[in-house]
């Protein structure tokens, strides 16, 4: 019987990594579930209700004592993954690029680590990429959370007395996050534009009523990896890329950043002299605060005012949806793992030459093997 931990996250992460609904799945597949009191209870889910369903309700200790499996959202502690079989494997969002030594550590514990984030970028991870499924709910939120800092309205209101202008929202970064963002802020009723340095970009912000903002030459047109990712561009081309931003940015009421590179610190988009071109009131939403920011002037985890420009930094808006955000993490989790099981025999089988395996696999017998994480790389 394979034994799946589930442990309470640090204070300043509300989600979990697991579900009712997934504590049934795995049930189907042979696992037994070991929560650790009161995991679920940020994200509204209770120890009854794991209970309703199979799960075993323990203390901390006991969920990882000897298990197969913990699954997390955040990085887990060295102690923690010490405690599980000595074939044990963990599955978790775990910052790889952050804290070298910590990794190390972690890697040291002889277990295998598997980075949700590193999922392949291919049709059949759909359904396991945690990095999609989170952005989507932060880009929601992002707009949402800009709305209640702006103090006009976000749709056009013709009135007796008059018209009221629909905002101007403007999305850096047209990812899943800023595909998201712009969707929710053209439900909202505001007049959209975004920019991003992909190609492919052009035609999906197009597709969802907004106007495309970028240089459009020939860096442009190479500027995406095969992965999909974003590479990073010329100084050249950053600086005309930056005049056509600041022209744009000064009638803009929302700023929405989300422009992120693996394994880098985030681009600088915004600089202070774009935010004292903006008009008194507007708001700034910085997606990539957790990298050190899109904008100049952001401060990770605070909004600022910056001669009456709002500037947010969140660093956790998925979390702020814990609810809904735990429950698709917890689906990405289990799509990942299903995947990892022999059906039949009903027990943890798994493929080390699974392209899956191989995309996400951090550390195994002690060391980091991802080629994206050797040194000098």
């Amino acid at each position: 019987m394979t034994i799946i931990a589930i442990l309470s996250e640090p204070a300043d992460e509300p989600r979990v990594a697991i579900s009712p609904e997934m504590v049934k799945k795995y049930a189907g597949v042979g696992a037994t579930v070991r929560i650790e009191a009161g995991a679920g209870a940020r994200s509204r889910v209770s120890d009854d209700a794991y209970k309703a369903v199979g799960a075993q309700i323990v203390s901390r200790s006991e969920a990882v004592s000897g298990a197969d499996i913990l699954l997390a959202v955040r990085r887990p502690k060295v102690e923690d993954v010490n405690a599980l079989k000595p074939d044990g494997m963990v599955a978790a969002v775990l910052y790889p690029f952050d804290d070298r030594a910590g990794l190390e550590a972690l890697a040291g514990t002889g277990r295998s680590l598997f980075a949700m984030e590193f999922m392949p970028r291919i049709t059949r991870a759909q359904s396991m990429d945690v990095l999609s499924s989170q952005a989507n709910l932060a880009g929601y939120k992002a707009v949402i959370d800009a709305a209640a800092m702006f103090e006009q309205a976000m749709p056009m209101m013709m009135t007796a007395a008059g018209t009221v202008p629909a905002a101007k929202v403007f999305v850096m970064g047209a990812g899943v996050a800023g595909l998201q963002a712009i969707a929710t802020a053209r439900r909202l009723g505001a007049v959209v534009s975004a920019t991003d340095v992909r190609p492919a970009a052009k035609e999906q912000v197009a597709s969802l009523g907004a106007k495309f903002i970028a240089v459009e030459d020939d860096e442009f047109k190479q500027a995406q990896t095969a992965a999909g990712y974003a590479k990073p561009m010329s100084e050249a081309y950053q600086a005309k890329q930056a005049e056509l931003v600041a022209n744009h940015i000064k009638g803009q009421d929302i700023v929405i950043t989300t422009a992120l590179i693996p394994g880098r610190p985030a681009p600088r988009l915004v600089t202070k002299a774009m935010v004292e071109g903006m008009k008194a009131g507007a708001v700034v939403v910085d997606l990539a605060a957790e990298r050190g920011g899109n904008c100049e002037l952001t401060q990770p985890g605070k909004v600022i005012d910056h001669n009456g420009v709002s500037i947010a930094g969140p660093l956790n808006l998925a979390g702020e949806l814990s609810i809904n955000a735990s429950s698709l993490y917890a689906r990405n989790l289990y799509a990942f793992l299903e995947s990892m099981f022999d059906k039949k025999e009903k027990k943890l089988a798994i493929n080390w030459d699974d392209e899956l395996v191989k995309g996400t696999l951090v550390a195994k017998g002690g060391g980091i093997v991802h080629t994206n994480l050797a040194k000098g790389a």
